[in-house]
């Protein structure tokens, strides 16, 4: 029985770790908590990998972990799904939009979406300094920036993952503070820190929140035309 770490060299040559395309996939199946992570591995018959499935448990939901799956083939998809998922347990699963096909004949896909991969563009980016944002990390030192009022926090971004190449930008606004610009002025903070770090900054969003696409574009994040298909998925029987 190969290792994780065996099975992550194995499924290497299917990722470009330095496209955006690929980033979510790469985290997960590459660098993900390794004690949290169960990787299934598919081999042709000449023995190289050619396609695989991570499950990874994350902090953001506990009793949903998170499914991402690569195949050259939508059978080899399927077989992954099906040897990868416990059945009537719930999953958040992204693939390929090319893998929509197999990925709906293995699972029931509810709040299924369609996800745009942003990325930032250095030359259209123009940090926008604002006295009311303050730096606030994580305990476990991802960076996180924030605006208050009346000591309740209104608008934060942070990161959802990190690679060696790029980091998954979240931001979040209370209703009463949307329309103040504070969205885009912790969104600017931390693309700047991430930069600093040597990190692209990525925003996923689905393609039709047209007011996240919004701020994701006035900080300068650009559209890579890559597209993903997710949503939450129970294993048919």
């Amino acid at each position: 029985m190969p290792t994780l770490a065996e099975q992550r060299t194995q499924i290497a040559p299917l990722l470009h770790t330095g496209s955006p395309a690929d980033a979510f996939a790469a985290y997960y199946a590459l660098y993900h908590d390794p004690r949290r992570t169960a990787l299934f591995v598919h081999h042709a018959s000449d023995g190289r990998a050619d396609g695989f499935l991570v499950r990874a448990q994350t902090g953001l939901d506990l009793f949903r972990p998170v499914v991402v799956v690569r195949a050259d083939s939508d059978s080899t998809a399927i077989e992954l799904i099906r040897s990868g998922l416990i059945p009537n347990r719930p999953y958040y699963l992204v693939a390929p939009m090319a893998l929509t096909g197999a990925v709906n004949r293995a699972v029931a896909i509810t709040d299924a979406e369609v996800l745009c991969v942003y990325r930032l563009d250095p030359a259209r980016f123009n940090p926008q300094i604002n006295v009311l944002v303050v730096a606030n990390p994580t305990p476990e030192g991802l960076p996180r920036f924030e605006t208050s009022a009346n000591g309740a926090v209104q608008t934060a971004a942070g990161v959802n993952w990190q690679t060696p190449h790029f980091a998954e930008v979240y931001v979040f606004t209370e209703a009463a503070a949307r329309g103040k610009g504070w969205g885009k002025a912790v969104v600017s903070a931390l693309a700047a820190e991430l930069i600093k770090h040597k990190r692209t900054p990525l925003y996923v969003v689905n393609e039709q929140n047209s007011a996240s696409i919004s701020l994701a574009t006035s900080v300068g994040f650009v559209d890579t035309g890559a597209r993903e298909y997710s949503g939450q998925a129970v294993l048919r029987q």
